[in-house]
Formats: C-alpha cells, sequence, structure tokens
C-alpha cells in the first residue's frame, strides 16, 4: 500500500499526456485532411509556414508537459514519485493553455486566415501578467504619501500597543 498515491499520480499523468497526444494528433489530421486534401485548391505555401508554427507550439510545450510528468524512480527500481501533478496552475496551466489555443488557431484557420490573429491572447497575457507582477514591486514605496485618516489611526493604534508592556501571567501551584 506504500506509495499509492506516487502509482495513482503516475498513471493519471501517463493517460493525460496520451490525451494530449491525441488531441494534437487529430488537430493535425484535421488541418492536414480538410486543408490540404479539400480545400487544396486554395493552399498556398503561407499553409505549410501555418503548419509548421502550429507544430513547433504544439512540440515544445507538450514536451515540457512530458518532463514534468515524468515520474522518478530509486536505484533499486523504486517508484519515488509519480510526476508533477497536471491538474495544478502556474507553469503547468499556461502550457495547456497554449497547446489549447493552438488546437483552436489551427482547426479555425481552415475557416478563415483571420484566426491566426487568437496567437496574439498568448503574449497579450504574458504582458497582462508582467504588467501585474511590476505594478506590485512598484506601488510598495509610493505607499505611505496616499494613507487616509483612517488607516493612519489604526496603524497608530497598533503601533502604540505594540510599544506597550506585555504582561504574562503565570499560574502559581
Amino acid at each position: 500500500m506504500a506509495n499509492q498515491g506516487a502509482k495513482k499520480r503516475k498513471e493519471e499523468n501517463t493517460r493525460h499526456i496520451a490525451n494530449l497526444l491525441r488531441l494534437i494528433i487529430a488537430s493535425n489530421a484535421v488541418y492536414i485532411l480538410v486543408r490540404m486534401l479539400i480545400y487544396y485548391s486554395s493552399f498556398t505555401w503561407k499553409h505549410w509556414v501555418g503548419l509548421l508554427v502550429t507544430s513547433v507550439a504544439y512540440y515544445f510545450p507538450y514536451q515540457q508537459l512530458a518532463k514534468m510528468a515524468h515520474p522518478t524512480y530509486g536505484d533499486d527500481g523504486e517508484l519515488l514519485d509519480g510526476g508533477f501533478d497536471m491538474s495544478t496552475g502556474g507553469v503547468c496551466g499556461y502550457l495547456h493553455d497554449i497547446i489549447y489555443i493552438t488546437c483552436f488557431v489551427q482547426l479555425t484557420s481552415i475557416i478563415s486566415g483571420k484566426f491566426w490573429y487568437t496567437y496574439l491572447v498568448i503574449p497579450a497575457f504574458g504582458a497582462y501578467k508582467l504588467f501585474g507582477l511590476t505594478k506590485g514591486f512598484m506601488s510598495q514605496g509610493s505607499e505611505g504619501g496616499m494613507e487616509d485618516e483612517k488607516s493612519r489611526k489604526k496603524r497608530e493604534k497598533m503601533e502604540k500597543k505594540a510599544q506597550r508592556a506585555k504582561f504574562v501571567k503565570t499560574r502559581n501551584r
């Protein structure tokens, strides 16, 4: 019964990575089938570039997720860690988002080339997160000048309370 959590996570990660691979292969197959075979008369070199761009946009996030999901084994072959939990947010969630956005762009670009502009969501979101991060660092220095009366009184009261001598009650037996 030891390491049941690691075994379960390993199975979940294997299943999850396999599902992502199926999604990528299905998206590429639909794109190639529909765009190259059915709409072959309007297929140009730009569509080859688009297929190359989406393939690269699939490859790097998928490889990173596969490395994160890879389990760790001990010297004796015992499972130590089942890999990273794929259901968490953060970088793992962003990599999933890139794969899903790429799938959307690839399939909808069959209809119209204007859907390629959807890729601008990725750097826009990155800029938004970066702006929030830098804004958090920059606002700490200018906070003292914009303190209202209520928060000033509360701060002074807390400082006064912290300066008072503290008495500790002890129990005598």
